[in-house]
C-alpha cells in the first residue's frame, strides 16, 4: 500500500485548542471523534443542488450517483471515504460555462484530492468553477489560457487566506491538494492537472472492436524518474530536492508530489517556519519554491469513436491499471460504472491485506484509511451527437457535488472570497 501524501493529526491539540485542558490524549481522541460524528451528515444533502437529475446516495462509507445527464451525455460518479475527514472533492458542472448566460455551453469535472487535511480540496471545489466562469466570460470563449488564469486564481485565493489563518492555525500552510479539471466545449476536450489524479479515454478501434486505455493528464509524482529528472534540472543546486525515504520518493523528504495546489509551506518562506510544525520545516532556508502551481495543459479534438473519460484520484489507480478501468467501464451497463470502480479497487484492496471486503466494509474511517485512500470516480460518457453541437446550443444547467460523511465546510477554515 502506497503511505499517505502527507495528514495532520486530527487529535493534535494546536489544531483543536478547545480540547488542550484534557489529560489523556486516548480520551481526548474518543471524546473529539463523538463529538465530531455528531456532526457528520452525508454532503449529498447540502451540496447537490436541486433537480431532478443532482442527488445522490449513501451506503455507509461510499456515496453515489449511478446516472445522470450532461452536456454531451451521461454521466457516473462514485466516492468511498477512508480518512477520518473526507480528503477528496469533486464536482460535475453542466451547462453553461461563462458567467454571462449566453454562454459557452458545456461540461466542467473536477477532482481534488487533498492531502494534510480537507480545507485546499474543499477550497478548490467552491471557487474553480468559479474562476472559470469569470475568465471565460472576459476571453468570450473556452481556452487554455482561461483555464491557466482560473488555476492561478485558485492558488492565490488560497494563499490569501492561508495568510488569513496563520495566526489562529498555522498548520493550514502545510494542507494541499492535487486538481484534475476536465472541460468539453465546442467538440474539444481540455485536461488540466497538478498532482496524481489521472484521466483515462477510452477509445473504440472499429477495426477490431476493442476499447483502448489512453492516459490524457500528466502526473507530477517523484516516484516517476521523469518527475525527479525534472525537479533536479530546475534545482541544480539541491541535492537533497527528491529524497528515497522508506522506500519512497519524496520532495524534500516531505511529499510525493511536485505541483499542487496550497502547500504553500514549501512555496513561500515565511510559511516554512515556527509555529508550523517541526517535521514541516526545512533544515535550510527557503530560497525559492519547490512546489509548482502550474498546471499541466493538454487540449483533444473529441472524435466520433470516443466512449468515455474516466476521471479519478489516485486511489483508484493504486489499485487498477489504465485498461483494467476501461474494460470495466465497457463490458458493463452504464449506470452505476463509477461505483463499480470503487467497489473493485476496494475489493482489490482488501485482496492485497489478505482479507475479505465484506470485513473490509466494516472497518470505519480513519482506521480504513490503513487499507486504502479516499478513491473519487467520475466516469463522463461522450454521445458523438451532442459532443458535436456548438457550444452555443443552451443545455440545462446541472450542478453535483461528490459526498462523503463529511464536516460542514467551515468547520476547520471558512471558505469564504479572500480580499
Amino acid at each position: 500500500m502506497r503511505p499517505n501524501k502527507k495528514r495532520l493529526s486530527i487529535s493534535n491539540p494546536e489544531i483543536f485548542p478547545s480540547f488542550n485542558n484534557q489529560v489523556d490524549k486516548g480520551t481526548v481522541q474518543i471524546e473529539l471523534m463523538n463529538f465530531l460524528r455528531a456532526c457528520f451528515r452525508p454532503r449529498s444533502n447540502r451540496h447537490v443542488h436541486a433537480g431532478p437529475d443532482s442527488g445522490g446516495k449513501q451506503e455507509g462509507l461510499l456515496w453515489y450517483k449511478d446516472t445522470g445527464q450532461h452536456a454531451n451525455g451521461e454521466f457516473s460518479m462514485a466516492v468511498v471515504q477512508a480518512n477520518n475527514l473526507l480528503e477528496d472533492q469533486s464536482q460535475i458542472e453542466s451547462g453553461c460555462l461563462s458567467t454571462n448566460e449566453l454562454g459557452p455551453f458545456g461540461t466542467f469535472v473536477g477532482v481534488y484530492d487533498g492531502h494534510g487535511g480537507p480545507e485546499t480540496s474543499r477550497y478548490i471545489n467552491q471557487y474553480l468553477f468559479q474562476h472559470i466562469k469569470r475568465f471565460t466570460n472576459e476571453q468570450q470563449s473556452m481556452s487554455v489560457d482561461v483555464i491557466r488564469k482560473a488555476f492561478q486564481a485558485t492558488e492565490e485565493g488560497f494563499l490569501s487566506l492561508v495568510t488569513q489563518q496563520w495566526p489562529m492555525k498555522p498548520q493550514i500552510a502545510a494542507v494541499g491538494s492535487c486538481c484534475l479539471v476536465g472541460v468539453i466545449c465546442n467538440g474539444t476536450l481540455y485536461i488540466a492537472n497538478l498532482g496524481d489524479s489521472r484521466a483515462v479515454l477510452g477509445r473504440l478501434v472499429k477495426s477490431t472492436g476493442e476499447v483502448l486505455a489512453i492516459q490524457l493528464s500528466a502526473e507530477h509524482n517523484v516516484a516517476i524518474e521523469s518527475v525527479r529528472q525534472e525537479l533536479r534540472s530546475l534545482h541544480p543546486d539541491d541535492s537533497q530536492i527528491v529524497v528515497l525515504k522508506h522506500n519512497v520518493w519524496r520532495v524534500k523528504g516531505l511529499i510525493q508530489i511536485s505541483r499542487s495546489i496550497g502547500d504553500v509551506y514549501l512555496k513561500k518562506a515565511e510559511f516554512n517556519r515556527e509555529p508550523l510544525y517541526a517535521k514541516f520545516r526545512l533544515r535550510e532556508p527557503l530560497r525559492r519554491p519547490v512546489l509548482s502551481s502550474e498546471p499541466a495543459i493538454s487540449v483533444h479534438p473529441l472524435q466520433p469513436h470516443d466512449r468515455f473519460i474516466i476521471f479519478a484520484s489516485d486511489g483508484l489507480w493504486e489499485h487498477l491499471s489504465n485498461q483494467e478501468a476501461v474494460d470495466l467501464v465497457q463490458n458493463h451497463p452504464r449506470s452505476g460504472s463509477a461505483k463499480r470502480l470503487v467497489k473493485v479497487a476496494l475489493q482489490e484492496a482488501a485482496k492485497k491485506r489478505e482479507m475479505r471486503y465484506s470485513d473490509l466494509k466494516k472497518i470505519d474511517r480513519g482506521v480504513r484509511r490503513h487499507f486504502h485512500d479516499d478513491i473519487t470516480v467520475i466516469v463522463v460518457f461522450l454521445d458523438s451527437n451532442l459532443v458535436s453541437r456548438a457550444s452555443s446550443v443552451h443545455s440545462p444547467n446541472l450542478s453535483v457535488k461528490g459526498g462523503g460523511v463529511n464536516l460542514p465546510s467551515n468547520t476547520l477554515v471558512p471558505c469564504t472570497t479572500p480580499t
